[in-house]
C-alpha cells in the first residue's frame, strides 16, 4: 500500500499536481479564522470575558460566511467535519459573560482548531500548540512564549509547548 502511494505522488508530482493529502497551501478564505482565534485567546488571557464574548461573535460571522464552494478539495474535506463543531463552541463563549465557562468551552474549540490548523496551512509564521498540566488542556499560539489562557494572571506562565506547526 505504502508502494501504491508513494508511486501516485511521484506520478502526480510529475504531471505538476499536488498530492492531496499532503496539499498545505495558504488558504487566504480560512486566514482571519486563525486572528480570530488568536483574539479570543488573547482576550481571555487577559481576563476580559466581554472581549471573548465579542471576539468570538467575529469568529462565527466568519466562519458562516466561507464560501465552501471556493476552497480546494483537499482543504473542503479537512474544513467542513469542523465547521459546525468551531461554530458551536464559539457560539457558546459569545454567548457567554462567564469567564470560566468561556475557557471551559475554549478547550474544546481549541482542540478542534488545532485539526484546522494541522490539515489546512493557514499562516507561513509558525503555529504553536500550548498545553496546560493543570487543565490537562491544550491552547494555540503565534508565539513559543507561554501565556496561559485558562488562568490567566494567576498562573500566566504554566504550560510548555507541545507542537509546532511549520
Amino acid at each position: 500500500m505504502k508502494k501504491i502511494l508513494s508511486i501516485a505522488t511521484v506520478f502526480m508530482a510529475s504531471l505538476g499536481l499536488p498530492a492531496m493529502a499532503q496539499d498545505k497551501t495558504n488558504v487566504p478564505a480560512l486566514s482571519p479564522l486563525l486572528t480570530q482565534y488568536y483574539d479570543i485567546k488573547d482576550a481571555l488571557i487577559g481576563g476580559n470575558a466581554g472581549a471573548a464574548a465579542a471576539k468570538a461573535g467575529e469568529f462565527v460571522k466568519t466562519v458562516s460566511g466561507v464560501d465552501m464552494k471556493s476552497l480546494p478539495a483537499a482543504v473542503h474535506h479537512v474544513f467542513m467535519p469542523l465547521e459546525e463543531k468551531l461554530i458551536a463552541d464559539a457560539k457558546f463563549i459569545a454567548g457567554s459573560t462567564d469567564i470560566s465557562q468561556q475557557r471551559e468551552h475554549f478547550k474544546t474549540f481549541s482542540d478542534n482548531f488545532y485539526l484546522l490548523a494541522k490539515g489546512v496551512s493557514l499562516t507561513r509564521q509558525p503555529v504553536y500548540q500550548e498545553y496546560c498540566p493543570m487543565k490537562k488542556a491544550y491552547w494555540l499560539s503565534s508565539s513559543s512564549a507561554i501565556k496561559n489562557p485558562y488562568y490567566g494572571s494567576q498562573m500566566l506562565t504554566c504550560g510548555k509547548v507541545s507542537d509546532t506547526i511549520k
